[in-house]
């Protein structure tokens, strides 16, 4: 009797899908043709020179911004529908900003439960509960009752990550979050994000912290005018960057890094 073989496990679709995507501001073209796939729990570091269209790109992810050609699925949705799908999408999305993003006038706990009561429909001590758990998780269960302004600028990137950890995201997006921050704030912000990557969260991270790329990357996309330029393995991306453009983006970034050591 002949064996049969078993069929090759069908690779699962992926979580973020951007088919042919464009944008533009008036007459500038701030994305050409970007095609990217991020399988669930990949982590995708992206880098380039200011004005190369990174943070647009992933605030098109839930739909910050809008393209007008092209399709972004997130998880199965076609966001570039509209309507509930954006909604639907920015459920399962979180978003950590460079500038933080926190209301001034609500404690840490407030902030973090607002979300989850109003869209994810929770009582307030289910929602605080919540809370409690992400802002241990990120180190800062004693600053709950604090208002932003009574914290570190690296504490108040920690909330606000904790803040879109309450809505249980599939995905995290982070816009340089440790850009805005003080050289000793950088490594607790990059360690709770590490954490998260260790975790299997599903992560695209636009930062210049290079070191965090090496280490937790699965993959670095490095953009410039707008475009995909070159996409690799962290190993191959730093050991072998094939384009001229990658090449001295690094030799800039590296060398000054070196400088300010």
């Amino acid at each position: 009797m002949t064996s049969i073989a078993p069929a090759s496990p069908r690779p699962a679709d992926p979580i973020i899908r951007l088919e042919q995507v464009s944008k533009w501001y008036g007459q500038f073209q701030v994305l050409t043709d970007i095609s990217l796939s991020v399988q669930a729990g990949e982590r995708i570091v992206i880098c380039g020179p200011s004005g190369s269209g990174k943070s647009t790109l992933i605030r098109c992810i839930n739909r910050l911004e809008t393209v007008q050609q092209g399709r972004i699925e997130v998880d199965g949705i076609d966001l570039t529908a509209g309507g509930r799908n954006v909604d639907a999408v920015r459920q399962e999305v979180g978003m950590v900003f460079q500038q933080f993003n926190l209301f001034p006038h609500l404690t840490i706990l407030q902030n973090c439960t607002l979300a989850p009561m109003r869209s994810r429909g929770m009582s307030a001590p289910e929602a605080e509960a919540v809370a409690m758990k992400y802002l241990t998780r990120v180190r800062i269960p004693d600053q709950a009752h604090k208002y932003p302004s009574q914290l570190s600028g690296g504490q108040q990137q920690r909330v606000a990550i904790a803040r879109a950890l309450c809505m249980t995201p599939k995905v995290m997006l982070f816009d340089e979050p440790t850009s805005a921050l003080d050289p000793e704030m950088v490594k607790e912000v990059l360690d709770t994000m590490i954490s998260l990557a260790d975790d299997g969260m599903t992560m695209l991270c636009v930062t210049h912290e290079m070191g965090f790329a090496r280490s937790v990357a699965d993959r670095v996309i490095f953009m410039a005018d707008g475009r995909i330029i070159e996409q690799a393995p962290p190993a191959e991306f730093f050991g072998q960057p094939q384009h001229a453009k990658t090449r001295q983006f690094l030799g800039q970034i590296l060398s000054s890094h070196q400088a300010t050591a």
